[in-house]
């Protein structure tokens, strides 16, 4: 298979989960902030008509898009893997839970910040929207190892490569204690060094 990804993006999500569940895949890295041409001469736009990141194209020649989407299907292709619980277990809808509002709120609020048209007026309303954001994981990871307990999964995945924008934006979030232990722990994890070993 292959994964269309943007370093840094939300698509590291999708690879990291890839190293997680241990298949094999090959990484075509798309410059959405450039000509978008792929190595093979192509324009990302003709593969996803979206334009957005990231894709999964499957042996069979299927087409998966979506963050969210992506990484339920790659958990649920390797159950083995325990990065997902049970279709129709209350635990799996705690993680669905937390894949959306990660989508919606967390990654849709930083995601401004990535805008330099951003107007001061409005940059102070988005900073207060993050702030609750981050105040709600914070206190919820007080108590959990991770999102959804003591165990790692899709949803830390994701969390995690949000959380990593703050420092390209050079935003301190030192007060949030529990959000940075949490990223220390999923640091550790050998699907991330492996990810970053793939980049270099």
């Amino acid at each position: 298979m292959k994964l269309y990804s943007h370093p840094g993006s939300c698509s590291s999500a999708v690879h990291l989960v890839l190293h997680e569940i241990g298949t094999d895949f090959e990484l075509v890295k798309v410059n959405l902030f450039g000509d978008r041409v792929l190595a093979d001469g192509r324009n990302y736009n003709e593969v996803n008509p979206k334009g957005s990141v990231p894709l999964l194209e499957l042996d069979n020649g299927e087409k998966i898009t979506e963050v969210t989407v992506i990484l339920q299907y790659l958990a649920d292709q390797h159950p083995q893997s325990g990065l997902a619980p049970a279709l129709g277990s209350m635990e799996r809808v705690r993680l669905q839970e937390w894949l959306s509002y990660l989508n919606s709120d967390l990654h849709m609020t930083l995601g401004l910040f990535f805008r330099p048209e951003l107007e001061d007026a409005l940059k102070k309303m988005v900073s207060e929207r993050l702030a609750h954001r981050l105040a709600y994981i914070d206190k919820h990871l007080a108590s959990h190892d991770f999102l959804l307990g003591t165990t790692f999964s899709i949803a830390d995945a994701y969390l995690y490569i949000i959380i990593t924008w703050t420092t390209m934006l050079k935003m301190d979030i030192s007060q949030y204690r529990n959000i940075a232990a949490c990223q220390e722990r999923i640091a550790g994890r050998d699907s991330v060094k492996a990810m970053a070993a793939d980049l270099k």
